[in-house]
């Protein structure tokens, strides 16, 4: 099964010219989605099912719901001279379900050309296109009943913008925009966002004639950013910059759940409404890494520190209370009420593949890789078809995947990210080439000295032997840079927050051509630089296995428990695999032996672990709630 997927960030060009423009760009790219050609089985299978049930689920879902019908009335009211009485009902924010399916599809249009999905896709984009105003305004809660809008918005235009959702659309229908343009070469969403992004400019900002106003749920932020890495332009910088800027200067004052209590550079933890907070923390990290203003990059890394040592669940979920869907305090980490919105979840890849950007440093993939299998993994069903909105660590039965969603954001947020994923496998600096996640692939990629030609085969995340031929390099050579994880490190996550608690020292080592190499780690990274030749093999074997993990002793919801992982897959134990043990109440060693059994046939194929002594079986903690709703536990109490 082949595929090829990946992210957006990369090759700028200004596009009225087309011609390359010389933009500052992150310190460390990625390398773009048409060059990773993704042969892998573990995530050809979730490709799969994106294509074959969520995309096709997501927009039928935009059928039914009226989420079109949204854009036909807006339409409509705009060429009447009457009032056509349209009762808005919904979300303010249903307009970006379509816009975040879009993506998805334009993703899988790279993957798989389909004349008639692109069809579809350009049919909607009518239905869009006709509801957008003269001036470039595109917000259908409003246009369709200018004197009876939307309940959360006010008598004009973004006076009460922190509920409206209008910028949250707008941000939502840039990614799309952009998502579409990459994948089909098409500029008809592309020039509706910008006409849209073009009207915020204008009536936005801080200079005369402008209003200042902040927008309540963010994302618009980061696609800003990503407008002007795509543009050239640097007015959706600066507008990206101003609205991270003027938080807690709106008409809702100062308030913590909007992260909008302190100006954003003297924040330094992650406080708020979790999926919030990440996406400005990812619109931060966007500001300092394209401009390198030293304010923000202070900022975001003392925010980050905090994340990763007092608020981060052991799966890279974040959001411990269900009320306000929030962060919670330090150490504040309960299992069977947790939130982990899987939109959260997304969110904090979006923060730590930023950080990566910025810093170039492998502690941010770690966390990137573990919240990428298990807390974003455990969103979406294994054949695509159903969803969690929260992700909890321990369950009573009362969880269960839902085929949709009133409120759709996690659906849709997960239909377009798993598409996306091959962009985070390489990153490139001069002449160096970053390897950051392992799946079998191909890829083409640029460094200083010229064009780099791979090809790697591995099993990941099952075994962690992982095989990469050079099929092509510059005659000058370039350096290859290996992240070895956190986890063969011995490091659960780049703090105290969680530790090993057994014995187990894993092992790694690199072959170039057979013969074992040595490097000393930089930032985490096995560096190897050489003049290749065609056909050179690099090798890299890691130890995969069992490990037993404790949390900080501050961590009260976790005392007296432990958790099993094995690389970077969390376990956990499932009242269908235990019949006749409580799952909740199950009691094993601190030091329990650990029996590793591989079943292709399994939840689409795992190794389960089995305790042995206890008999109690363990899955992969993104396959939980598969089969049937009951019990199930991260966190296992032991003796």
């Amino acid at each position: 099964m082949k595929v090829i997927i990946g992210f957006l960030i990369a090759n700028v060009f200004l596009l009225a010219s087309g011609k390359k423009e010389n933009i500052h760009d992150y310190p460390y790219s990625p390398v773009a989605f048409t060059s990773v050609e993704v042969t892998d089985h573990f995530w050809g299978q979730r490709l799969q099912a994106s294509r074959e049930v969520t995309i096709p689920l997501a927009f039928s879902k935009c059928e039914e719901t009226g989420r079109y019908r949204n854009f036909v009335q807006a339409a409509e009211q705009m060429k009447s001279e009457e009032d056509l009485g349209f009762v808005v009902r919904g979300l303010p924010f249903d307009d970006t379900d379509v816009y975040k399916t879009i993506e998805g599809a334009s993703y899988l249009l790279q993957t798989y050309p389909d004349p008639g999905m692109e069809a579809y896709i350009d049919s909607v984009l009518t239905l869009i296109s006709a509801a957008q105003e003269p001036d470039g305004y595109l917000y259908t809660a409003r246009t369709r009943n200018p004197k009876a809008p939307h309940k959360w918005s006010g008598a004009e235009r973004w006076v009460q913008i922190e509920d409206s959702h209008e910028l949250y659309d707008l941000g939502h229908m840039i990614e799309g925009a952009i998502a579409h343009y990459r994948a089909t070469g098409k500029r008809t969403f592309l020039d509706i966002a910008i006409r849209y992004a073009d009207c915020v400019c204008r009536e936005i900002g801080p200079n005369e004639g402008q209003n200042v106003h902040v927008p309540g749920h963010q994302i618009a932020e980061m696609a800003l950013a990503k407008l002007y890495t795509v543009t050239g332009d640097k007015k959706y910088l600066d507008e990206a910059k101003f609205f991270i800027d003027m938080r807690g200067r709106g008409e809702k004052g100062m308030d913590s759940y909007r992260q909008s209590h302190i100006p954003v550079i003297e924040q330094d933890e992650p406080v708020g409404h979790a999926v919030r907070a990440e996406y400005m923390y990812s619109g931060m990290a966007d500001v300092a890494a394209l401009t390198g203003d030293q304010t923000y990059i202070a900022a975001i890394d003392k925010i980050w520190e905090n994340l990763v040592s007092k608020k981060l669940y052991l799966t890279g979920g974040v959001g411990a209370r269900r009320e306000g869907e929030a962060f919670g305090d330090a150490y504040e980490l309960p299992n069977l009420t947790s939130y982990c919105e899987t939109c959260a979840a997304i969110g904090n890849v979006y923060t730590n593949f930023r950080m990566f950007l910025l810093h170039g440093e492998s502690k941010y993939i770690d966390v990137l890789e573990r919240t990428l299998y298990n807390g974003v993994l455990s969103g979406i069903s294994l054949d695509g078809g159903t969803f969690f909105y929260p992700n909890p660590l321990e369950s009573d039965g009362r969880h269960k995947r839902q085929p949709w969603f009133g409120c759709a954001c996690c659906p849709s947020n997960i239909a377009r990210f798993i598409p996306s994923v091959a962009g985070y496998v390489y990153s490139v600096k001069d002449n160096d080439l970053f390897v950051n996640l392992y799946m079998s692939n191909n890829v083409t990629a640029s460094v200083k000295n010229g064009d780099v030609k791979l090809s790697m085969v591995t099993n990941y995340p099952w075994d962690g032997e992982v095989s990469i031929v050079v099929k092509d390099a510059p005659k000058k050579g370039f350096e290859l840079k290996l992240r070895i994880p956190g986890w063969v490190r011995n490091e659960v996550v780049p703090s105290d927050l969680y530790t090993y608690a057994d014995t187990v020292t894993p092992g790694y080592s690199v072959k170039v051509n057979g013969v074992e190499v040595h490097s000393m780690l930089i930032d985490g990274y096995f560096c190897i630089d050489r003049k290749w030749n065609a056909e050179d093999k690099v090798e890299l074997s890691m130890d995969i296995i069992p490990r037993v993990v404790k949390a900080n002793s501050l961590v009260k919801d976790d005392e007296g428990r432990i958790a099993i992982e094995k690389g970077p897959i969390v376990y956990c134990a499932e009242w269908v695999d235990n019949q006749g043990i409580k799952v909740r109440e199950a009691v094993i060693d601190k030091n329990p032996s650990l029996v590793v059994k591989r079943d292709p046939n399994k939840l689409y194929g795992i190794d389960e672990i089995i305790v042995d002594g206890s008999d109690l079986v363990l899955i992969p903690y993104y396959a939980w709630n598969h089969r049937g709703a009951g019990d199930m536990s991260v966190w296992i109490k032991n003796k």
